[in-house]
């Protein structure tokens, strides 16, 4: 027997915009409404707003809790000096393999939140507790907040207008910091390759500031338009780009390892640490395709007649109106690959996974 599909406190609201609701992680969330194409041109060019509520908000506190995140995520949590800070990480297990990338925010001595995907949300949990059995901190989960992507370059001007008496702050907020107000926190982050913010706040909140900013002009999202904005921005996706069988080092997130101080002992580093001295057999690369196709996930990525791995995201760019996609493949693919679609291979370059940020193309892709 299935269990019956959650709903986020915007439920309604979907439904009103004609959203086309789906299942994603158990939840009933839109895919799309006016259109992918319309809603992700709309972040690029002025703002979107996503309902992410489906995500999980952890608070973590207590006398050890910076001991904690120490051990917990791959990145130090030791960078967080200034309250409102916020850090990219990884969760990893004891082979190094990624259980879940998350942020983690610092507000003040010993009080952090993290927020984790929906997804990976009953295994991080049972993860996070079993972890924290040896540590003086508490973790709350915080179901009770809803949570808003507000993506674009306009993004700053919408929400300014919503909260006036913070717009100065929301101004001044610089990325990855959060401001919080009373029972709501207001981050400079998201998952589109543009300016923006995540807001964190009661349910009852969230659907008035839903309302108000769609009746200023901000175009609702949905899941369709989430995927091709993160894909251009080269931004992974968990279960797709990494997993548990593959480590930060294959996943092209080495840059959220951090290494110092030496006797920081993370989970995973002993096995990081092994992998980044005998060098990885696979790599996360970008791959566009000079043809009006489409790359999908799980498409076969060859050198010759030799398989050296696949696409692990693949969609047709809006921004750069070509294929492109992110896949794993052997460390021997340099500049060009080829990807089978529907029987046939097609020439791919192998280019940075990054495509699109800020609006702009980047370099080497067109």
């Amino acid at each position: 027997m299935t269990s019956a599909a959650k709903h986020t406190p915007l439920y309604q609201q979907h439904l009103e915009l004609n959203g086309q609701m789906v299942d994603f992680a158990g939840w009933q969330l839109p895919a799309r409404y006016q259109g992918v194409m319309e809603e992700h041109h709309a972040v690029r060019r002025q703002a979107g707003l996503f309902d992410v509520s489906h995500m999980t908000i952890v608070d973590i506190s207590g006398p050890q809790a910076a001991a904690f995140l120490r051990r917990l995520v791959a990145n130090n949590i030791d960078k967080l000096t200034t309250p409102g800070k916020a850090l990219y990480t990884c969760m990893l297990n004891e082979q190094g393999g990624i259980l879940d990338d998350l942020i983690v925010y610092f507000f003040a001595e010993n009080d952090y939140r993290i927020v984790v995907n929906a997804a990976t949300r009953d295994q991080d949990i049972e993860w996070i507790n079993r972890q924290s059995a040896a540590f003086d901190v508490q973790i709350s989960e915080r179901p009770e907040l809803a949570l808003l992507a507000l993506q674009g370059p306009r993004a700053e001007e919408h929400l300014c207008r919503q909260r006036d008496s913070l717009s100065e702050a929301i101004r001044m907020l610089k990325p990855f910091n959060a401001l919080r107000d009373a029972d709501t926190t207001i981050a400079r982050t998201g998952y589109t390759g543009e300016d923006g913010f995540e807001i964190m706040l009661p349910a009852d909140q969230a659907v008035t500031l839903w309302q108000a900013l769609v009746q200023d002009g901000v175009t609702p999202c949905g899941l369709g338009a989430r995927d091709t904005l993160r894909l251009e921005a080269g931004m992974c996706l968990y279960g797709q780009d990494m997993d548990a069988s593959v480590s930060p080092l294959e996943s092209g997130l080495g840059w959220t390892v951090s290494w110092d101080p030496e006797d920081r002992d993370f989970i995973g580093r002993t096995a990081l640490a092994a992998q980044k001295q005998q060098g990885t057999t696979q790599k996360l690369v970008g791959l566009v395709i000079d043809k009006r196709t489409v790359m999908r996930t799980g498409y076969k990525v060859f050198l010759g007649d030799q398989q050296v791995g696949e696409v692990t995201s693949g969609t047709f760019s809006p921004t750069i109106e070509k294929p492109i996609g992110m896949a794993r493949v052997s460390r021997e693919v340099q500049d060009q690959c080829e990807v089978e679609i529907r029987g046939k291979r097609l020439a791919a370059r192998v280019v940075r996974p990054m495509f699109v940020r800020k609006g702009q193309i980047q370099d080497g892709i067109v």
